[in-house]
């Protein structure tokens, strides 16, 4: 496989496979948005811009890195690396992706609750929980490396599409500065809009889940005889969807729960004898 080879770029179905490389960046990186937004809020207030800034562009650099060692690679990644046949038990054969798959969902799904917990705690409400801001390369560590595990899925799709290196490269590229300019709306959106952050921390707990799935798929897990089978697309979007119209649903029905009881207090108030 020639890497580097321009041949076959500059045509009209390279165009169209570079459209549709970014598009599928676009959608896979959602969940990746998401959680950028959400961890650079650990970050010391004045540098979460940077720090997302940063966190996305060192990612890109390696997510090109890891592009080219795939490539390379593409039959290790997929080896069995070691498995355990424990009949009617557990049963597995580990393999480079389905470990990096797991792992990353069960950092996301520990992420999220976490949060999800801290905002539930009582300090949380009195104002006296608040959490002690990470270190910048600490936060941006994070991104990168839950980035480049992100990166897989979305490597490994493109490759279905062409594997022509340039043009992965160039919508890789595109799809980072689009994420550059999306990081910050997306985390002006959640502060001003605070209700929508719970909605995102549990859209991020369902990426956690998706990705163990697909790991445990990848992995050939068998727990008690039952495989486990990936969670497909399309479901996770639908419940994703789900989740976003009862949100909606839910804070209208709480805005006219408000107002209602406002206007009866007016009403009450109006309507008191005078002594």
């Amino acid at each position: 496989m020639e890497l580097f080879t321009l041949d076959g770029v500059f045509t009209i179905e390279s165009l169209f496979t570079l459209f549709m490389l970014i598009l599928l960046q676009a959608v896979l990186g959602f969940d990746n948005l998401l959680y950028i937004s959400i961890e650079s809020k650990r970050a010391p207030v004045e540098s979460q811009a940077s720090v997302r800034k940063w966190g996305i562009l060192l990612a890109v650099a390696l997510r090109l890195v890891l592009l080219f060692v795939v490539m390379k690679v593409l039959k290790l990644v997929a080896e069995p690396l070691f498995g355990l046949h424990w009949e009617g038990i557990l049963e597995f054969e580990a393999t480079l992706h389905a470990i990096i798959e797991l792992i990353g969902g069960i950092f996301i799904l520990y992420t999220a609750l976490r949060e999800i917990m801290h905002m539930l705690a009582v300090e949380h409400l009195e104002g006296h929980g608040k959490q002690k801001p990470k270190s910048v390369v600490s936060v941006v560590t994070t991104i990168v490396i839950m980035n480049l595990i992100f990166s897989f899925d979305s490597i490994l799709s493109a490759l279905a599409l062409t594997e022509v290196f340039v043009i992965m490269a160039v919508a890789i590229v595109i799809s980072g500065i689009m994420m550059v300019w999306l990081a910050d709306h997306v985390s002006d959106f959640l502060r001003k809009n605070r209700m929508y952050e719970v909605l995102g921390l549990f859209i991020l707990f369902i990426v956690g889940v998706m990705l163990i799935s697909e790991g445990g798929h990848l992995a050939h897990l068998k727990l008690f005889g039952y495989e486990v089978e990936a969670m497909a697309k399309t479901t996770f979007y639908f419940v994703i969807a789900i989740l976003v119209v009862i949100d909606v649903v839910q804070g209208r029905y709480q805005k006219k729960l408000l107002a209602q009881r406002e206007h009866e207090l007016a009403h009450s108030t109006d309507t008191a004898p005078v002594a």
